[in-house]
């Protein structure tokens, strides 16, 4: 951390600037800047956080366009993640809009979304992350995953937690945009308060969820 100034507003500028160049010849000439505003300020601060949250990984830019109609090169933005079980866990990112920190799970199998459901339903399970969430909510952050347009088959429309059983998928976040305290080395204790207050719906995810024992195949790399 010796020398850490933060998260300089130039990283937001390189994604801003991407947006409208997403080539391998931009890149090629952006790629020294890349390192110096946003690889290398994203890991010291990763490194940072890895003592309480554990290892943190950080994303590589390239795309896996192997499964996607989009062949853009680049990823929009540097995300990190420090994970709980596979899928679980905290998420950062910087991009055009600048920070964004969260947490949750992204994607789940067939096996994870029953046990989610199965949790959720329970009165005890489901009550406590009822309350979770909107304590999550009162902090300013928002919520979002997969969601179902209908009600998943064989719950009824009353169910008291119906909102919750429609996610296939769980996610907050907060949008911080460019603060001072970005570019400064207090952006280690905001991402750090964020995440502390986004362990109480990781930690129920990866008890009642846990990662897929599902083989998944073609799984697009990070």
């Amino acid at each position: 951390m010796s020398g850490f100034a933060g998260i300089p507003t130039d990283a937001v500028a390189f994604y801003a600037e991407l947006a409208a160049n997403n080539n391998r010849e931009w890149w090629g000439t952006q790629k020294e800047r890349y390192e110096r505003s946003v690889r290398e300020p994203v890991l010291e601060l990763t490194d940072a956080l890895a003592e309480e949250f554990g290892e943190v990984r950080v994303f590589r830019p390239h795309r896996d366009v192997r499964f996607s109609h989009d062949k853009t090169p680049y990823k929009d933005r540097q995300g990190a993640i420090a994970q709980l079980e596979e899928g679980i866990g905290y998420y950062l990112a910087v991009g055009p809009e600048g920070l964004t920190v969260g947490g949750g799970n992204m994607h789940n199998a067939s096996d994870q979304i029953a046990r989610y459901r199965a949790a959720v339903d329970g009165p005890a399970t489901g009550a406590a992350l009822e309350k979770i969430m909107k304590a999550l909510r009162r902090k300013g952050f928002q919520i979002g995953g997969e969601v179902m347009k209908t009600r998943p088959r064989g719950v009824d429309a009353d169910h008291p937690r119906l909102e919750l059983l429609r996610h296939k998928s769980l996610i907050v976040w907060r949008d911080h945009g460019t603060p001072a305290w970005m570019s400064t080395p207090g952006v280690v204790a905001k991402v750090r308060a964020d995440w502390r207050a986004v362990r109480p719906m990781g930690d129920w995810l990866a008890e009642h969820v846990g990662g897929t024992e599902i083989p998944q195949v073609g799984r697009p790399r990070r």
